[in-house]
């Protein structure tokens, strides 16, 4: 029972962190690879609000989300609405996020330096309880309904909102929904700025559940969240849900049982297999992008 909770502790981060991936995606068609340095840099930003001015955790994760969200705008502005036109817009915007994510790498290596940093002491409510036999710290619980209070409140945005109705119209046809007077350029910034704000609460909750942020955590948590949203299904957002959650439980079991340089091995084979078994992912459809 302990390991599974470990599993489903770390799974919410993996399935917070690819919720935000797999929402460009799925709306836009477009692969955001400046995302994980947005969950870097978010992590940085959070512990340097914490050692500058003594703030607790809940009013860090307040800031990182809204520091986040112009993030998003800013990466949407410079990497990807300038491209839209040209005709392998989707390359280029590859291309170009690939670019972003290094000057957003660089520009905390300026300010923070190249060594690991930590949040100090009393950041975060400390204690343990007892559940089911095993023990959770505070910090592990929090993880836990931050992300299922940011999951549910994107799906009732998604599917009862304005902005989620247009977010759906142009997922389903980009010109229709401006033929029909849908501002496409407002619903791609909104979709990138929501995105990076979810990515930037993930990287918070994962310096704090393994009390380090490093330059490169990004780009060690990229290719769990590629592989979680094409599990999951391309464009879903349960289904990033459910793929992070079963990545971050195959993970802990594996250290567990086998050992942990075979960590991701045991987790990426386990993915492999239900592709195999299911090709358009748990909740993907053939030909259909789900929002």
């Amino acid at each position: 029972m302990q390991q599974l909770l470990n599993g489903l502790f770390i799974g919410s981060i993996y399935a917070l962190f690819a919720i935000g991936f797999t929402l460009v995606f799925g709306i836009l068609d477009r692969l955001n690879l400046a995302h994980p340095a947005v969950f870097a840099a978010s992590a940085f930003v959070g512990i340097g609000l914490a050692e500058a001015f003594e703030l607790s955790i809940w009013v860090i994760l307040v800031l990182v989300f809204v520091s986040g969200a112009l993030l998003g705008l800013v990466i949407e502005r410079v990497a990807f609405r300038p491209l839209k036109n040209r005709p392998d817009a989707h390359f280029a915007g590859l291309i170009a996020s690939i670019a972003m994510a290094g000057m957003i790498v660089a520009v905390l290596q300026a300010f923070f330096g190249p060594q690991t940093r930590r949040f100090p002491e009393g950041t975060a409510p400390e204690g343990k309880v007892e559940l089911f036999g095993a023990s959770a710290t505070y910090v592990q619980l929090a993880i836990v309904v931050i992300c299922i209070g940011l999951v549910i409140a994107l799906n009732v945005l998604v599917k009862r909102s304005s902005l989620g109705r247009s977010m759906r119209a142009v997922a389903e046809n980009p010109t229709a929904a401006r033929v029909l007077g849908i501002n496409v350029d407002r619903v791609t910034a909104m979709t990138f700025s929501i995105s990076s704000a979810l990515g930037a609460v993930a990287g918070v909750l994962f310096a704090l559940n393994v009390n380090s942020a490093q330059l490169g955590m990004g780009t060690a948590i990229e290719l769990k969240g590629l592989a979680v949203i094409i599990v999951g299904g391309m464009g879903s957002l349960p289904g990033a849900l459910v793929g992070g959650l079963v990545l971050g439980i195959a993970e802990v079991f594996a250290i567990q049982y086998i050992g942990s340089s075979w960590r991701d091995f045991i987790a990426f084979a386990l993915l492999f297999v239900i592709l195999l078994l299911m090709p358009q992912g748990i909740f993907g459809k053939r030909k259909v992008r789900e929002v």
